[in-house]
């Protein structure tokens, strides 16, 4: 049993509560307790630090490789793939206004896309003409053939270049949106798991079999867990598998990097490399929410690091890890009200960094 001063403070009745504290969730906090700085939220997560894919992605600050754009524009449309796009810039955008670079580590050292037939190229005139309203730029994205041999790839028979992308660190970044949720009193309770969601005139969030949080709306923020309370949507888990080199002297690899149509993802973190994804060769074993690397795609990313990234260098693996993102048959995000009470912002299809200072905001609107 709970006591009065616990029943009183940390499980008191709020007027929002989030669950998920990854960067949807913190982001949809902040711009509702903007919005209407009288609510009391309250942030719940299973983990004993945010998961899932925020503290566990490449760090990419990025809002769409040129194949990704075209491939977009080809299932989704026009229409729909520039307000995707616009929402990852704008999102991009205001990470910067927030956080100081110095803050989170961010670097604008360009986006770059390494391609292997010629195809997509007859499309580039296109992309820039549609993303110049968005970037502001008239050549979002231009050949630079010279930079192949200047980062040392190997097997690269065309390098794309966006000036608009760069990298962060996600940790730093999560930090400082936790420090922005005290600092506007929003409230945690880390390493608490939701059992059961029981909605009346009110909603009822239980913790465990003897407590329960009441609040007047819910948010689930939890991605691609979220078919434990959401059956009905449409998510698919995606882990995203990642490997980091050791140090090495005079790497000559600077900015972020995507390949067969964003499969695969590098980038510096200062003289190291970090390399993830693969999850193509694989697709059944990578639907899953397990935390986990597999011998078989590690292998794989490392004879991709020996053939494209580092093919003159000598490289040891520091570290390796797993991501769970949510896909689904599109890549446009589910943000939408659930019932009178409840609320989602889920399926961010990888792009969670980019998409969920936006997202935020609509939710913000939308409750």
């Amino acid at each position: 049993m709970n006591s009065i001063w616990e029943l009183e403070t940390f499980y008191r009745k709020r007027d929002i509560i989030i669950i998920g504290a990854g960067f949807s969730g913190l982001w949809t906090a902040i711009s509702i307790k903007e919005k209407y700085p009288e609510k009391s939220i309250l942030i719940i997560e299973r983990n004993t630090i945010p998961l899932g894919a925020s503290t566990r992605n490449a760090g990419f600050a990025c809002f769409g490789s040129l194949t990704e754009v075209i491939a977009d524009s080809q299932k989704m449309g026009w229409e729909k793939t520039l307000k995707l796009v616009k929402m990852r810039f704008d999102g991009l955008q205001k990470i910067q206004h927030y956080f100081k670079n110095s803050e989170i580590d961010f670097e604008l050292n360009g986006g770059y896309e390494i391609l292997n037939n010629e195809e997509p190229l007859s499309h580039i005139d296109t992309a820039n003409e549609k993303l110049k309203t968005i970037t502001g730029l008239d050549q979002t994205y231009t050949l630079k053939q010279d930079k192949i041999q200047q980062f040392g790839l190997g097997k690269s028979a065309f390098l794309i270049e966006n000036p608009c992308e760069g990298s962060l660190h996600s940790g730093k970044l999560l930090k400082k949106l936790l420090e922005k949720c005290h600092e506007l009193k929003i409230e945690f309770l880390f390493g608490t798991e939701v059992q059961h969601i029981e909605e009346t005139d009110q909603v009822e969030v239980q913790l465990s079999t003897d407590l329960s949080v009441i609040t007047d709306q819910l948010i689930y923020c939890t991605n691609a867990f979220t078919s434990k309370f959401l059956e009905k949507e449409n998510i698919i888990p995606a882990r995203g598998q990642v490997l980091l080199t050791e140090p090495i002297d005079g790497l000559k690899l600077k900015g972020t990097f995507h390949y067969d149509e964003g499969y695969y993802y590098f980038r510096n973190v200062g003289n190291q490399v970090l390399l993830g994804g693969g999850r193509n060769q694989d697709f059944e074993t990578e639907e899953t929410t397990v935390f986990e690397t597999t011998e078989f795609l590690q292998d794989h990313l490392e004879n991709f690091l020996k053939e494209v990234i580092l093919p003159q260098n000598d490289f040891k693996i520091a570290l390796r890890w797993s991501g769970i993102m949510a896909m689904g048959p599109e890549k446009t995000p589910i943000v939408k009200q659930l019932s009178e009470r409840q609320f989602c912002v889920v399926r961010l299809s990888g792009m969670g960094v980019a998409l969920a200072p936006k997202i935020g905001e609509i939710m913000a609107d939308m409750i």
